[in-house]
């Protein structure tokens, strides 16, 4: 078997690298972040995306790092419930926690952190792609996740469009066994009457709260500093005179972690390879966050490139039935994602109901 190169340890890359050391292929992974460097979010995962993981963790360790939700209950933002919709195998894990996984089973010397690479091009159909100490990466696959922003897919595909999506994010975690405590395993979204501003809260454990906000960057600015402070100012500004759960959360957290995601989506899907390079994750197929299935998708492009890699001789005729199986899922995805982002930027009494914050196929 060839060997493969994975450019990217995010939730992709871990993943691909799981399923390439289950099944014994040669490879080797690079990251050009610090091996401790696991801030960020928190993923929902569908039943899909958890019996895809049962193949390569131990699912238990799992499920001791992050909750079941019960119910997802939509509320305006002073506490009324509008709808409520019972959930089946939906879980929820931080990133930090999922990544901490997904690294146990990838041996020490197959993983190099702090290893920034560059695509110079391409020589008889190989990608030529140099360290930054100017050593060149010798391997038969390039399987490029380095995320939505790839470089590697932008320098390949120079004329793709990628526009900034009219939603960006605020995400942290607070560890407060009170607040927790008044919280069950449920998917709790407050929605403000006016539309293009919600506040989305998850029980990670009987002590940890994922929160998030979501805001129309059109109406709602944070200052671009990004430091604690204005994050926190921006949250109190927007938030402080919800629910009483919401303002207790905001007051409570620290910013040092809060993550800002910053949105962006492919205006046109390019191809998921060239030459010997393949896309997989965010870096094939950037999904904005009301689909809830960027990690299953994750998953699934490795699991189906793996498999693909193997029974193909022909590293191309691989890579064409990995698209042809992948794509058309995706662009689903991409709709539905889509019809819930125009959905979020309407006023609360103009949004379907029962609508649920997970795209499935």
């Amino acid at each position: 078997m060839n060997k493969v190169a994975i450019i990217g340890a995010g939730v992709s890359g871990l993943s691909m690298a799981n399923y390439l050391e289950k099944n014994n292929i040669d490879y080797h992974l690079y990251e050009r972040r610090k091996k401790d460097d696991l801030k960020g979010h928190g993923f929902i995962l569908p039943k899909e995306g958890i019996e895809y993981l049962s193949q390569i963790i131990d699912i238990n360790e799992l499920y001791e790092r992050g909750s079941f939700l019960k119910k997802y209950i939509h509320y305006n933002h002073t506490g009324e419930i509008i709808s409520e919709k019972e959930l089946e195998d939906v879980f929820v894990v931080s990133r930090s926690s999922l990544i901490e996984i997904l690294a146990k089973n990838i041996p020490a010397d197959k993983i190099t952190y702090e290893k920034t690479l560059n695509l110079q091009g391409f020589s008889q159909g190989k990608a030529e792609i140099e360290f930054d100490d100017r050593s060149v990466l010798d391997a038969d696959v390039i399987v490029a996740s380095d995320g939505s922003r790839s470089r590697i897919r932008r320098n390949i595909f120079e004329d793709e469009i990628m526009k900034a999506v009219l939603e960006n994010e605020v995400v942290n975690i607070i560890e407060n066994e009170e607040l927790a405590g008044q919280i069950e395993s449920n998917f709790l979204k407050f929605h403000h009457e006016d539309g293009g501003l919600t506040f989305g809260v998850l029980k990670l454990s009987p002590t940890k709260i994922l929160w998030y906000c979501q805001f129309d960057i059109t109406r709602f600015f944070i200052n671009e500093d990004y430091t604690p402070d204005c994050i926190r100012q921006f949250m109190l500004d927007h938030f402080g005179n919800w629910n009483p759960l919401v303002s207790s959360i905001i007051e409570g957290s620290s910013y040092e972690n809060a993550h800002i995601w910053r949105v962006y989506e492919l205006e046109k899907l390019n191809p998921f390879h060239h030459n010997n390079v393949v896309f997989i994750g965010d870096s094939a197929h950037p999904l904005i966050p009301f689909t809830s299935q960027g990690v299953t998708s994750a998953l699934k492009d490795s699991y189906i490139l793996t498999n693909l890699l193997m029974e193909e001789e022909n590293i191309r005729n691989a890579f064409i039935k990995y698209e042809n199986e992948r794509k058309p899922e995706i662009e689903t995805h991409i709709k539905n994602g889509r019809t819930l982002l125009d959905q979020f930027l309407l006023p609360l009494d103009q949004q379907p109901k029962n609508t649920l914050p997970i795209s499935y196929k």
